[in-house]
């Protein structure tokens, strides 16, 4: 064993024993801040949730066509994906806390367009709008609360986002079941409109969280960044631990990349390097990345979600109070799910977790897809046949809850490396949003062809091939800090080379 590896075993120690947080504790003041960025991603979730009885009514006060309605459901989506490219840079130039607060405000108008449009046309822009600021929300979110979080509850602290997203489904249901009964031209304005308060508590809420301290390290603003690593750590000397691995990565990592420019680094040329030339390990991470975020709206939850209603309204189930209970039955399922698996992710770790949750939906859609099947060629519609699609959608979902969705915003955010993380993450989520605008904007129009159990069973089959896709491109990241993550997509042989030189090749 040579002195090197003797040092960085020495080092691991220290974290691990000394400093009990990483093996066993949480810091509270980590919590409270993981718990502010999150938030942001009920503004998302709630859209989903209130959009999928709002549409009801907006279909028959505006007198809108089912192609009109899927333009309208899925062009948040769409367009949420500029806000995701654009939200990698942004955060680069201006941090990670200001790009929370302009994820939030730029949300904030869009809500407010929605609640006060006259026309299909305005209320087409204020999903635009909103769709922007969510596609900034998605990324920012969980890459602020990767970049405070210790290595041994960063799972658990990177899935808020995802119980915060389900969260919003939820409250989105219960709105829509309570003002379900207002007259027509009011109930889904103020369906639309309530979105306005989360994002004003967000704004103001942000203005007590502190910058990243990986951001800060990247600005040279090591003090600061210092101040903040106290905070979020049990003590001084696991703060000068944390700041010890990320300085040390980001002497190198973004050295070279400001070197290479002649300028203070500000995330320039990171595209160049995402897209035009990235290195091995860089095409593998932007492959798990990309692809985990791929299935993750190919599996059509998204879809399921917003349309869930008109499945059941064909399905033999015409009360619109009835289905939006069933909806919120579909969100209690749901967000019990995401919490079990929020708080027992980092025991079991990312994999375990995503196969179990991936083979669930294959089998649920399947079921789903065949009990849909039977009720379209039954006059008589049975009972015990709805129940089952009932909950076959039930577990879809939880399944889901259970793997894909909390495990996509962690996977994300933790494995790319320290100069392309911002944005890097920000192209695999706009990747993302893409699809879920793709599915929810042709749902029904492939529904109409194949009919909904057709559909379901095609994204059966997607889940079978995603099932596959995780088990062979998605090593497991337990426990890892950030810098380390890097070398489980080295070439070996470097990989073990950086483990013989210590922290020195974990993030380069």
């Amino acid at each position: 064993m040579d002195a090197n590896e003797m040092e960085s075993q020495q080092h691991r120690a220290v974290g691990d024993d000394e400093f009990g947080r990483i093996n066993t504790g949480l810091n509270k003041y980590t919590i409270f801040c993981a718990l502010l960025a999150s938030t942001n991603s009920i503004l998302l979730g709630y859209d989903i949730g209130v959009m999928s009885g709002a549409v009801l009514f907006i279909k028959e006060n505006l007198k809108i066509s089912s192609v009109q309605v899927e333009i309208l459901v899925g062009s948040l989506n769409v367009l949420s994906l500029i806000g995701s490219l654009a939200s990698g840079q942004t955060s680069d130039y201006i941090g990670r806390r200001y790009t929370i607060v302009l994820a939030a405000a730029t949300f904030l108008v869009g809500a407010l367009l929605m609640g006060f449009a006259p026309s299909l046309s305005l209320l087409l822009a204020g999903r635009i709008v909103a769709g922007i600021g969510v596609g900034y929300s998605l990324m920012i979110s969980p890459v602020y609360t990767a970049e405070i979080s210790p290595a041994m509850k960063r799972g658990f602290l990177t899935s808020l986002p995802e119980v915060f997203i389900v969260s919003g489904i939820l409250l989105g249901y219960i709105v829509n079941y309570s003002l379900s009964g207002l007259p027509q031209n009011m109930n889904w304005r103020l369906m639309l409109g309530f979105a306005a308060i989360p994002a004003i508590a967000i704004g103001f809420g942000v203005t007590a969280m502190p910058e990243s301290p990986r951001w800060l390290v990247m600005k040279g603003r090591t003090d600061e960044a210092k101040r903040v690593l106290v905070k979020v750590s049990d003590s001084c000397q696991e703060a000068e631990f944390r700041l010890n691995e990320i300085t040390k990565a980001a002497a190198l990592d973004i050295g070279q990349a400001a070197s290479s420019s002649n300028s203070e680094w500000r995330g320039q040329w990171v595209w160049r390097e995402l897209l035009l030339s990235p290195s091995r390990p860089v095409r593998r991470i932007l492959v798990a990345a990309i692809g985990i975020n791929f299935f993750m709206q190919a599996s059509g939850n998204d879809a399921v979600i917003y349309y869930c209603p008109e499945v059941f309204k064909d399905a033999g189930i015409h009360n619109k109070r009835q289905l939006f209970g069933v909806n919120v039955i579909m969100g209690v399922a749901k967000a019990s799910f995401v919490l079990i698996s929020a708080l027992y992710l980092d025991k079991f770790g990312r994999r375990p977790l995503l196969l179990l949750g991936s083979i669930g939906m294959a089998v649920s859609l399947a079921v789903l897809g065949m009990g849909s099947k039977f009720l379209e060629h039954s006059e008589s519609k049975p009972l015990w046949a709805i129940i089952v699609c009932i909950l076959a959608v039930c577990a879809d979902v939880s399944f889901f809850s259970i793997g894909l969705g909390p495990i996509t915003w962690v996977y994300s955010s933790e494995i790319f490396p320290l100069r392309l993380r911002a944005q890097g993450t920000g192209l695999a989520i706009s990747v993302n949003r893409l699809v879920s605008g793709v599915v929810s904007m042709t749902f029904l129009t492939i529904s109409n062809k194949i009919t909904f159990g057709g559909v379901f069973l095609v994204l059966s089959g997607v889940m079978v091939v995603g099932t596959l896709f995780f088990y062979f491109f998605l090593p497991e990241t337990k426990s890892k800090s950030l810098e380390e993550v890097w070398a489980l997509f080295e070439d070996k042989d470097k990989s073990n080379d950086g483990e013989r030189g210590g922290m020195q090749m974990r993030e380069i």
